[in-house]
């Protein structure tokens, strides 16, 4: 039987067959699973200063260890080549590759990075690097961090240090991991490192976290070969609104603006959109944007990346505003600056162990969204997943059925949205470990294998062996419980 008449005759049994090029990979970030923190030069980033401070990470964890993935790398490559993943998404540490954020490279940091890579190719994975997962140098921050401009041109001079050590085989790069979090959850509600609450701070954070993607993006494309594939990745949220009233709708469309336009607009259009402008009038005036900044931001991609987990339902607030932690954390003060009468609200359904929602159809509508909003722009899903109180059992196993379920029901929602025109080209999976999930310390568990963080030992979890499966089918079998 030919494969043309193959794939139908699988789809009508419930089974979801991917195009034949679809990327399946997962993802990774340095600071969560590399640990080895004061080793080979590496020096202090924000979020080790962070972890540090009393009451701001979860039972004083900090990223000090992590799951040591940086001598344990060859066992984590030897599990990836178990699932049969064809790409594995990290993140490059910043701090251990250029020590303060400035000035030359370390050599050992980078042989790290060189080493990894080469051991992803022997494995016949393709390395997808990202550049920064919010692990600025602590001397960029002493110096001001993301709202300051200079941070934005020492990360080129970074970027260009990491692809001129590595772009002889790294094909793939991703300048920014959600610059949303890095702007609003770092320097307006604080529950990031560093942990600042200015709302003009955070704007400005917002505009050179969108030049330092421009600027970084030039100095990638000055030293990578013509066929590397440049990128970004962006949180993008998926917002609703409570009612069809004008005061709703207008609420949802000033989240929607500096959730997601507020990025969009000057990476992918060349400009910064009038009503989110108007709307933090009062908190800047935006004269830091100088002339030829958006140009200089508008670079062209190869795909753009989208993490999605949860949606966002928001209202206008009868009252004082409830801005919600977003599932990052509880602050008093606001990452929406701007919307500060808009009420956030639980959305229905079951719930992961982080409280977010399970809602395959807001991925579907997301890149629908993507699709009708930036025709001609691809798209990888570069994170999606879902925490649960996972442990071992008395055989020794990780039975993670409700992990199973939440990628059955995404998994299916891409499809569905490949199936109808949305430009979807791969997955990762959040995450390949379990890992130091920020300010939850080690108390949140979204790794494909389970990490015992005292002996350090790995285990898939069920989850890890249906992933598996997909990957090796190219397809989502039918839902749990529905086969034969």
């Amino acid at each position: 039987m030919s494969s043309h008449t193959a794939e139908p005759a699988a789809q009508a049994q419930g089974v979801r067959v991917f195009p034949p090029d679809f990327v399946w990979g997962t993802a990774t970030a340095a600071y969560q699973i590399e640990g080895a923190a004061n080793e080979d030069g590496r020096t202090p980033s924000i979020w080790d200063t962070y972890s540090r401070t009393p009451g701001k990470v979860r039972n004083g964890d900090t990223g000090d260890i992590a799951c040591d993935h940086y001598h344990l790398w060859r066992d984590d490559l030897a599990i990836m080549s178990e699932l049969g993943v064809g790409a594995y998404r990290f993140s490059v540490s910043w701090p251990r590759v250029q020590p303060g954020g400035s000035g030359p490279a370390s050599a050992k940091g980078l042989d790290f990075y060189s080493r990894l890579v080469d051991g992803l190719l022997e494995r016949g994975i393709r390395p997808v690097a990202t550049l920064y997962h919010w692990d600025l140098p602590q001397e960029l921050e002493d110096a001001g961090g993301w709202p300051e401009r200079a941070t934005a041109e020492r990360f080129a001079e970074y970027a260009s240090l990491v692809a001129g050590a590595l772009g002889d085989r790294v094909k793939t790069w991703t300048t920014l991991n959600e610059p949303w979090c890095s702007a609003f959850l770092g320097y307006s509600s604080g529950v990031h490192a560093p942990g600042r609450t200015d709302q003009a701070a955070a704007l400005r954070a917002v505009h050179h976290l969108n030049l330092a993607h421009g600027l970084g993006t030039q100095a990638l494309r000055a030293v990578l070969p013509a066929d590397a594939q440049t990128s970004v990745t962006l949180n993008l949220h998926h917002v609703r609104s409570l009612t069809d009233n004008p005061e709703d709708l207008d609420a949802a469309r000033r989240i929607d603006g500096v959730a997601n336009r507020v990025f969009t607009g000057p990476m992918l259009r060349g400009e910064y959109p009038e009503d989110v402008l108007r709307d933090t009038a009062h908190l800047t005036d935006w004269s830091f944007v100088r002339e030829g900044d958006t140009e200089a931001i508008h670079q062209p991609i190869d795909f753009l990346g989208v993490n999605y987990y949860s949606p966002t339902l928001v209202s206008a607030a009868s009252g004082p505003g409830s801005h919600g932690d977003d599932g990052h954390g509880v602050s008093e003060h606001s990452p929406w600056p701007g919307a500060d009468d808009v009420a956030f609200h639980s959305t229905p359904g079951p719930r992961t162990a982080m409280g977010w929602t399970v809602d395959p159809d807001g991925m579907y509508e997301l890149l629908c969204r993507v699709r009708d909003d930036f025709p001609g722009t691809p798209v990888m899903i570069t994170e999606n997943g879902a925490a649960f109180d996972d442990y071992v059992n008395p055989e020794g196993r990780v039975v993670d059925p409700e992990r199973i379920s939440y990628l059955h029901g995404h998994l299916s929602a891409v499809h569905r949205a490949v199936q109808d025109g949305a430009d979807v080209r791969g997955y990762f999976l959040w995450s390949l470990l379990d890992n130091f999930e920020w300010g939850y310390g080690y108390s949140k568990r979204f790794g494909a294998v389970y990490v015992d963080y005292a002996t350090r030992r790995r285990i898939p979890k069920e989850s890890a062996r249906w992933y598996a499966g997909v990957v090796r089918d190219n397809a989502v079998p039918p839902a749990p419980g529905t086969e034969g």
